[in-house]
């Protein structure tokens, strides 16, 4: 019994003893260190002097690269494809600016003019009354010269219907020229508009390849090689983006603005188609022409 419970015991005892002493026999094995220790700051100084000594390419691109990043300088050093799109953005929303100026102008003389003249005209009570204060208008002075040239032919067979159908026709002639002028300019705000973006977009496109190219040709993928060439790039799209938004909010003012002095146009001429429906009606056309006989009678 007690041999068997020896041979029990004995495995387990020796497995203790090797736990025991395996670290410690480890740790006798295992070389000094202290001899890397001392050697690893030498090795590690070796390579930094001999790079003191001889700089690297990657080390001294930070000398090559533009140092200004200010709009003006990006534009100076950008290719030369990047400043002609970057001068032409610029030219169109110079031009954007001038139109939008000479065209608030106008159209605000011209609907406060078109205001006075359909004033003029609701005061009046017959042709005769009008023809005086806005025979040289600068908005409605042409409606008053187109009817009284249509007076002069139509001297000899005033017809009410047929007088008044000419009479409307040469107004609606008027109101399609005045409208063909007021958009004039308005155009190229719609152009500018349109394609502004896609050439910032082309712009960036052929300054982001040509960075790349530069990567290529450094050898390097550092941020500071990328960066100012695709700064340069983005500013093209920022100009299309400058030249684009004011042209298309531009456009969708005048666009408002002509249908405004359209709608003015068309109250001018329906106040002087009554005026003429109404000396139609009184015979008063008919009078001025037998006066007009008569004094071309006794003057021969």
């Amino acid at each position: 019994m007690r041999m068997i419970v020896s041979k029990a015991l004995f495995g387990p005892a020796i497995v203790l003893i090797a736990a025991l002493l395996l670290p410690a026999l480890v740790q006798a094995q295992t070389p000094n260190p202290a001899p890397v220790q001392q050697i690893a700051p030498a090795a590690a100084t070796a390579p930094a002097a001999s790079t003191a000594d001889h700089p690297s390419p990657k080390s001294d691109i930070r000398f090559k690269l533009p140092q200004d990043l200010s709009p003006w300088g990006m534009f100076v050093s950008a290719d030369i494809v990047v400043k002609a799109v970057m001068l032409g953005l610029a030219f169109a929303s110079v031009l954007t600016w001038t139109i939008w100026l000479a065209k608030s102008i106008e159209l605000l003389r011209a609907r406060r003019a078109l205001r006075q003249a359909i004033e003029t005209l609701e005061r009046a009570r017959a042709w005769a009354e009008v023809t005086g204060p806005l025979a040289d208008h600068r908005e409605a002075g042409p409606m008053v010269r187109a009817v009284e040239e249509e007076l002069r032919l139509s001297a000899g067979a005033l017809n009410g219907d047929g007088l008044k159908e000419r009479v409307a026709s040469r107004l609606e002639r008027l109101e399609a020229a005045a409208a063909r002028r007021t958009i004039r300019g308005t155009g190229v705000l719609a152009t500018v508009g349109a394609t502004a973006p896609f050439v910032g977009l082309f712009g960036t496109v052929w300054g982001i390849m040509n960075s790349f190219i530069g990567i290529s040709k450094q050898h390097t993928t550092n941020l500071a090689v990328v960066a100012p060439g695709i700064a340069e790039a983005l500013l093209a799209t920022a100009l299309g983006l400058v030249a684009a938004i004011p042209a298309v909010v531009m456009y969708n003012l005048f666009s408002r603005w002509n249908a405004g002095y359209r709608a003015l146009q068309g109250d001018a001429a329906a106040a002087v188609l009554r005026l003429i429906s109404r000396d139609l009606d009184r015979g008063a056309f008919e009078s001025r022409a037998a006066e007009r006989r008569r004094a071309a009678t006794a003057a021969e």
